[in-house]
């Protein structure tokens, strides 16, 4: 079976169309399996979709087309079947005729279309006759939305003087209408206000300027657009948008001065660096484009300067060089304003620089007095008499009347006491003799006061120099120590020398060096001049001998080139030294000193052998006490109320006491007086040789123990602590017993060490030195 279209497009808006037999999409028709090849017709068919229109005010249900399929025979055998999107509540199907109504209002804005799906049924078997075909209904616009200037107000800035056609800025309206159909969303942008300054584009909404525009006349405009959709058609929405748009400056006006004329004073007095007075010029621009700098033209720019305030754009005229009322007494100076920035686009209208002129009138003022010098230079030989003449300073006062002044020296008694000056006309002469070797130069500060009016006074500095005469001969830089070994050879250099000279020498100093017409027949040592200021002395002969000759004198004379000429003799002293071969030096020194002091080598030897064993002593000193302060038992052993005296050898019994020093346990600040030991009886004696045979818990020990207790507390001149003292008790365990042959009563004879080999190896040294001992006695 053939299948056509299964439907149609109906009445009013659109038709679906389906494919027909001849299309080449749907196949070739197949009778024996109609089921089959519909199926597979189906699948390539495109359907092209309904529309229904949004907003419908009509009554409802509004019919939007109809399905038909090409088994519809007109005998109600068939039914029609609608599925999908919306489908039974906003769309539904006369399941007679397959006609599609919608029953609400749509709106695209929310939903542009529909997808919904339809099937034809043989009521008598309920069975489909062509597989459920898809569709689309698409929801037609209309005009229900308004523009929107979604990123208003808008503000914008543009340069003033722009040229015509100048692009400000661009707005932009947005509509929610459907812009691919009708003209719901297509926007026509115009000007409500703004004229006639600016344009805007009605398409795009690109705002222009409409003409040239001062900032200085305005500033600020307000604009007004509007957008319409429907293209500005009757009964199309519109929205405004407002736009402020600043016009920002360019500097398009030169400055210029408020005066053409200045009128200004400053006084004679009036130190450099003083404000004489400020000009201003005005621009009517702002921010940089109004800044500016001033300058001064003309001959008297070095007497004025002008600088300019950054912050007041004003012109501050300073002075620059003093001036003076007797010799000039008004100025007339140019001050010149220029921008500091210029626009080259508007040079060729005007000059951006204005001109004044300022004229500066100098006040006349008492001034103090004038040195015809700032600094005066004076010489004067040294040693000159008193009174002699220095020089002349010389002040005079400024003003018309010329006033008469007076001089005098300051700074320093001790320059008054050297110079003197004549108050009256300046003269400056010595009052004693100069030294140049004290002080080559001298500074005196020379003040110049008004006779009429004492507070005017000037000062100026006074430099004289000391010449040079010379008055002092050379001589020996320093004390030279010379020696010379016994073994030295004729020839051999044992000093160089110099000289110097205080004396100041304008061609420099060159001084000769002779031997003294009493050392002329020295046959033992000679000089010799370098003719470079040094001189070098040298042994005439070889060998010398100490005992002999222990010193020399070697008379020196030294000449310089002074006018005229002096000299000086200068003693040279030459130290004879027993020298080892490589000549050393340390040892001569010391060795020329001990020969002075009368010691010998071996004697030298001794004393220091006897140093160093002092010094070993009294580093062993050192140690012992240091070691002391490091014990353990230091001076808090005080708080100890237990004292435990130990013994670590075997002799002495119990009269062996004396090794404990009671004086440890006494006090710093009591000290009793001591009581002699009473001497332990021989009832004690013998009551401690039993307890070396008994134990512990003996009546025998417990008395011996009770005695000495007793004798502890009654003993007056014994500190208040407790002492514990051993007295070589073994216990009864003991299979020695005691071997301490101190107090005993029986001697060697009576005894038997023959047990002590059989206590082990550990005592065999001992065993040994006992039996050897016994047979040796016997």
């Amino acid at each position: 079976m053939n299948w056509s279209a299964l439907l149609s497009l109906m009445l009013m808006l659109v038709q679906l169309w389906p494919c027909s037999p001849s299309t080449q999409n749907c196949g070739t028709q197949n009778t024996d399996q109609p089921f089959t090849a519909v199926r597979r017709v189906k699948r390539a068919w495109v359907w092209e979709p309904l529309f229904a229109t949004e907003e419908q005010t009509s009554v409802l249900p509004v019919y939007v087309g109809q399905l038909k399929s090409d088994f519809e025979k007109q005998d109600g055998n068939l039914k029609y079947t609608l599925t999908g999107e919306g489908a039974g509540s906003i769309f539904i199907i006369d399941e007679n005729n397959g006609k599609i109504y919608v029953t609400q209002k749509l709106d695209r804005e929310k939903k542009p279309f529909y997808t919904l799906r339809a099937q034809a049924i043989n009521r008598s078997t309920q069975l489909p006759v062509e597989p459920e075909s898809e569709f689309i209904i698409k929801v037609r616009d209309v005009n229900d939305h308004e523009p929107q200037f979604l990123d208003g107000p808008y503000v914008a800035t543009v340069p003033e003087m722009s040229p015509e056609g100048t692009s400000v800025t661009q707005v932009t309206a947005t509509d929610g209408d459907d812009p691919s159909y009708g003209n719901s969303a297509r926007l026509l942008y115009s000007l409500i206000q703004g004229q006639p300054y600016f344009s805007v584009e009605p398409k795009t909404g690109v705002i222009r300027m409409a003409s040239e525009m001062d900032r200085e006349t305005k500033d600020q405009y307000l604009v007004i657009i509007q957008a319409k959709d429907m293209v500005g058609q009757a009964g199309a929405f519109s929205a405004t948008a407002t736009v402020t748009i600043n016009l920002s400056d360019v500097n398009d006006n030169p400055p210029k001065f408020q005066q053409r004329l200045y009128y200004m004073n400053v006084s004679e007095e009036a130190p450099v660096g003083t404000t004489i007075g400020k000009v201003c010029a005005e621009d009517s621009d702002i921010g940089e484009n109004a800044a500016m700098n001033y300058s001064i033209e003309g001959d008297d720019s070095d007497v004025f300067d002008i600088i300019t305030n950054s912050e007041t754009q004003e012109g501050i005229i300073l002075l620059k060089k003093r001036v003076d009322y007797e010799s000039k007494r008004r100025y007339s100076i140019r001050a010149k304003v220029v921008n500091k920035y210029i626009d080259d686009r508007f040079l060729k209208e005007e000059p951006f620089e204005d001109k004044t002129v300022v004229k500066i009138n100098v006040e006349d003022s008492d001034e103090p007095p004038v040195f015809t010098l700032e600094n005066y230079v004076m010489e004067i030989v040294e040693g000159a008499v008193s009174g002699s003449l220095v020089g002349t300073v010389t002040a005079r006062d400024p003003d018309t009347d010329d006033c008469p002044v007076r001089y005098s020296i300051v700074h320093g008694m001790d320059l008054k006491r050297l110079f003197s000056i004549n108050e009256h006309n300046g003269t400056i002469i010595t009052t004693k003799p100069l030294d140049r070797e004290i002080a080559s130069w001298h500074n005196l500060t020379v003040t110049a006061t008004e006779t009429r009016n004492p507070e005017k006074i000037s000062e100026t500095n006074v430099y004289i120099q000391v010449l040079d005469v010379n008055d002092y001969a050379p001589e020996f830089p320093k004390y030279y120590e010379t020696f010379v070994c016994e073994n030295a050879v004729s020839g051999q250099l044992i000093q160089s020398i110099s000289a110097v000279d205080r004396d100041d020498s304008a061609e420099g100093h060159h001084f000769y060096f002779f031997l003294a017409q009493e050392a002329t027949n020295n046959s033992h040592f000679t000089i010799k001049d370098n003719q470079d200021n040094t001189a070098g002395i040298f042994t005439a002969k070889s060998g010398f001998r100490r005992e002999e000759q222990f010193s020399f004198y070697l008379p020196i004379l030294i000449v310089d080139n002074g006018t005229p000429p002096l000299t000086s003799t200068n003693t040279l002293t030459v130290t004879v030294c027993d020298c080892d071969t490589e000549v050393n030096t340390f040892y001569c020194r010391y060795g020329a000193f001990l020969y002075s002091m009368g010691l010998s080598t071996e004697a030298l030897v001794a004393i220091l052998a006897c140093i160093l064993i002092l010094l070993v002593l009294f580093l062993a000193i050192l140690a012992i006490r240091q070691q002391r302060k490091n014990s353990p038992f230091s001076e808090k052993i005080e708080d100890f109320r237990e004292n435990i005296v130990r013994y670590d050898d075997e002799g002495g019994g119990e009269e062996d006491t004396e090794a404990f020093d009671i004086s440890a346990l006494r006090t710093r600040t009591v000290m009793r007086t001591h009581k002699p030991q009473k001497k332990v009886t021989t009832e004690i004696h013998s009551l401690y040789r039993q307890s070396l045979q008994v134990g512990p818990d003996s009546a025998v020990f417990r008395q011996f123990i009770s005695e000495k207790l007793e004798e502890a507390n009654t003993d007056p001149s014994v500190p208040p602590y407790d002492s514990l003292q051993t007295y070589a008790f073994e216990g009864t365990g003991s299979l020695a017993g005691s071997l301490s042959s101190l107090s005993s009563n029986m001697s060697d004879m009576d005894q038997s060490y023959d047990y002590l080999t059989d206590w082990g190896p550990h005592f065999k040294q001992l065993a040994g030195m006992y039996t050897s001992h016994r047979s040796v006695g016997d």
